[in-house]
């Protein structure tokens, strides 16, 4: 059997023995996970809730970190971009995370090309802190700025390409599992994003992969009848997984640490395996993943 069978057999175990909650802390990292499952002292099996959210909207851009200058996104979103859409409505930092579990596909795949004009830096967060303090000199952001101006060229605005996805639904599945010594705390924690997500609350708008793409949602009730997924089937190859080290809590000083896995949609529906699942790999460089 080839390692990517291998790697199925593992994510579909895995699937099974998250969901009856009797994952055991076998390593590190799964203990991560299954304080959840089996609380804080290993007593008293807490099966994580599913909660699934109907999204929708104009346009989506799920960009690989090779293409990030020309975007292309990727045919459907990646569990980082999901983890964002639940992220947006109910977050505790350091206190659980979000795992994606499942993507369904309820529209066509349909691309959209177009190009815009963009500036090539950013602003610095540590200038504009200084320039706030009266600490700096104010130096503004020229959208004009050229070589024969400024005598530079890596700055001011240049045009470039957007290989985007137009009128997208999906349906996301995702489950919260607290870090170590919040396990107790889980269903309450389940019962403040139904409760938020319910009514369309949110601490900032969610977007397909892009800010000025926004995401709509719904919460999806346990007695709906959902729409079935769109006849969709196709490898993706490797995918980036996220781009923080999901196996611990994090901050806003995190180093990034890419991950990715290999995606396969199979009947408008792509499985996302758990972050410590050995299919997902993880601290990845540049050209790793073609390997």
């Amino acid at each position: 059997m080839n390692r990517l069978g291998q790697c199925g057999i593992i994510h579909v175990l895995t699937r099974f023995l998250l969901i009856l909650g009797v994952l055991s802390s076998t390593t590190e990292g799964m203990g991560l996970v299954s304080e959840r499952l089996f609380g804080s002292q290993g007593k008293g099996i807490v099966e994580p809730d599913v909660h699934v959210l109907e999204t929708w909207g104009d346009y989506a851009c799920y960009t690989s970190p090779m293409t990030k200058a020309e975007r292309f996104s990727y045919a459907c979103p990646t569990p980082s971009a999901v983890r964002g859409v639940f992220d947006a409505i109910y977050v505790k930092p350091g206190v659980f995370r979000w795992q994606v579990l499942r993507v369904e596909i309820l529209n066509p795949i349909r691309y959209i090309s177009f190009r815009r004009n963009e500036v090539k830096e950013k602003i610095s967060v540590v200038n504009a802190g200084r320039w706030m303090s009266g600490k700096g000199a104010f130096e503004p952001m020229l959208a004009d700025a050229s070589h024969r101006l400024i005598g530079t060229a890596s700055r001011g605005r240049t045009q470039r390409q957007t290989m985007a996805l137009r009128d997208v639904r999906y349906r996301f599945h995702a489950a919260i599992i607290p870090w170590k010594g919040s396990g107790r705390r889980a269903k309450g924690y389940d019962a403040v994003f139904r409760r938020r997500a319910s009514v369309g609350k949110c601490l900032f708008q969610p977007c397909f992969g892009l800010r000025e793409f926004p995401c709509f949602f719904r919460l999806v009730s346990g007695g709906e009848r959902p729409d079935p997924p769109e006849d969709v089937n196709t490898d993706l190859g490797w995918m980036l997984y996220d781009v923080f080290d999901l196996s611990q809590p994090g901050d806003a000083t995190a180093s990034p640490s890419i991950s990715v896995f290999r995606a396969v949609i199979r009947n408008g529906v792509l499985d996302v395996p758990p972050y410590e699942d050995p299919c997902v790999r993880k601290h990845v460089l540049p050209g790793d993943a073609d390997a």
